[in-house]
């Protein structure tokens, strides 16, 4: 299966839209395909109201943005892309129709992964050509900042396509989940149903409202499944003997009549009451006012959750790994073919930083409050020593450098959004200190923002003293300190 350069969407609703931003975000070119000129607005609108939640996920270097273009013709799209992802109405006869139809013009290389909620992917393959290709890649709302993606495979689906769907899906930062074998509704909506079964009995008899009953989620079990899912939770709950102990108490209780295997009946007054609810939780605010706010606290939870690397926190972090080992390579890279043309004592600081003024970053008046200008050169500074090779295997073998003394001068104003680039430069090394220099730029016009001088000591962790670095990381950076003069 090809390595994906291009992405082509199948249909640019809400689910498409997410696929589009999370794509462009991490550097994927994107031909969306819809029989709707129309949606071709409506697209460029949602990729441009994600961007402002997922540059505040992570400051780890990106590739450069990828390209969106726009198409009413599913066949062009089909020829030019290395990956198809299909978004269509969750109509079982109309995606066969439209699978079958693309996959005579797509190439046999190219994986088609469709979106559905809960449909079957040997359904799906029915009247395709080249059948083996098709899986189900269903994710969640919102694509763009939600890791999770189900896939699941067909009778004719290959291990080839599943494999080259889960390395696609890593590479922007998801987090693919392999279904042992197709059932409707595949697993997490199957789970998500139970529960909303039991919230329309709830609302339906009067025991809830809607408010409260997400109340009974959001204050208690939702804070412990953004980390640990119910069985893990449960295997808490028994104590030191775990599981085994939680079941054998609790166990009894799954006979009792506590919940409905059935939902009621959808009557209008049923309805009316589910709108009712919801909208006394709007209070009033539009649904992009509701979005806003819900990926604000999806990406704080998210690097919560990375400090301690566990569930969505685990997958950003792996991710910010491979980024930050993608760009420590490319400026290795470079300075790797300027020693080699001999220009490499003129080869210049390293551009190893972009980032931009978060919102929350802004002081009271209007510009980036001064402790963030540390944070910024901070991370200039891992990006640099992992460039270098102090990287987290260095740091579990007992080893890190410590700042000693932070030197910083502001030059000019930086406000909320500007994007910002640091260059860097090794200024002096020795067997136990380095020496760095930071600049801080404007992007938009290069302007220099702000510079730090910055002395950093070689530390042992286990000893807690300051101790020679080995030899080959000494020279690593005097060969930087030649390269950025």
């Amino acid at each position: 299966m090809r390595q994906v350069r291009r992405l082509g969407l199948l249909g640019t609703g809400v689910i498409g839209g997410g696929w589009a931003a999370r794509a462009l975000h991490f550097g994927i070119d994107v031909v969306a395909a819809d029989v709707k000129p129309a949606m071709e607005e409506w697209l460029r609108g949602a990729v441009a109201n994600a961007e402002s939640a997922l540059a505040r996920l992570t400051f780890a270097p990106l590739p450069p943005k990828g390209r969106l273009t726009f198409t009413t013709d599913m066949h062009a799209m089909a020829r030019q892309v290395d990956f198809i992802q299909e978004n269509i109405p969750e109509q079982l006869e109309l995606k066969q129709r439209v699978l079958a139809d693309v996959s005579r013009h797509a190439p046999a290389d190219v994986v088609i992964a469709s979106s559905t909620s809960g449909l079957m992917p040997s359904d799906l393959q029915r009247d395709m050509v080249a059948p083996e290709r098709l899986l189900v890649a269903h994710p969640f709302n919102p694509v763009y900042l939600l890791p999770l993606v189900e896939l699941v495979g067909g009778r004719q689906t290959s291990a080839a396509a599943l494999d080259a769907a889960a390395r696609f899906f890593t590479y922007i930062g998801m987090h693919p989940l392999r279904v042992r074998r197709e059932v409707p509704g595949h697993l997490t909506d199957r789970l998500q149903e139970a529960l909303w079964r039991e919230i329309l009995h709830l609302v339906n008899e009067d025991v809830a409202t809607t408010g409260e009953l997400d109340d009974s989620i959001v204050y208690g079990p939702g804070l412990r499944w953004a980390g640990m899912g119910t069985n893990l939770i449960y295997h808490l709950a028994g104590g030191e003997t775990g599981m085994r102990h939680m079941l054998r108490q609790f166990g009894p209780c799954l006979k009792w009549p506590w919940t409905k295997l059935e939902a009621p009946e959808l009557t209008e007054a049923l309805i009316d009451k589910m709108v009712a609810g919801t909208q006394a939780q709007a209070a009033g605010r539009s649904i992009r006012e509701l979005e806003r706010l819900r990926d604000d606290y999806l990406v704080a939870i998210q690097q919560v959750l990375r400090e301690y690397n566990i569930g969505a926190g685990a997958t950003l972090r792996a991710l910010e790994e491979r980024l930050y080992e993608a760009g420590a390579t490319a400026a290795r890279s470079a300075l790797g073919a300027a020693a080699a043309g001999g220009t490499a004592g003129s080869a210049g600081p390293l551009r190893l930083l972009e980032t931009h003024v978060r919102p929350e970053w802004i002081d009271y008046n209007g510009h980036m409050t001064d402790s963030r200008y540390l944070q910024v050169f901070g991370d200039a500074t891992d990006a640099l020593f992992r460039y270098a090779g102090i990287d987290e295997a260095y740091r579990r073998a007992g080893h890190a450098l410590y700042t000693a003394e932070s030197h910083l001068v502001h030059k000019a104003e930086a406000r909320s959004q500007e994007r910002l680039y640091v260059t860097s430069r090794v200024l002096e090394v020795d067997e136990k200190r380095v020496r760095l220099f930071h600049n801080l730029h404007r992007s938009r016009d290069d302007v220099l923002v702000a510079s730090a001088e910055q002395l950093y000591l070689h530390v042992s962790t286990e000893a807690g003293k300051v101790v020679p670095m080995d030899a080959a990381l000494r020279a690593r950076l005097a060969a930087i300190q030649a390269g950025t003069r």
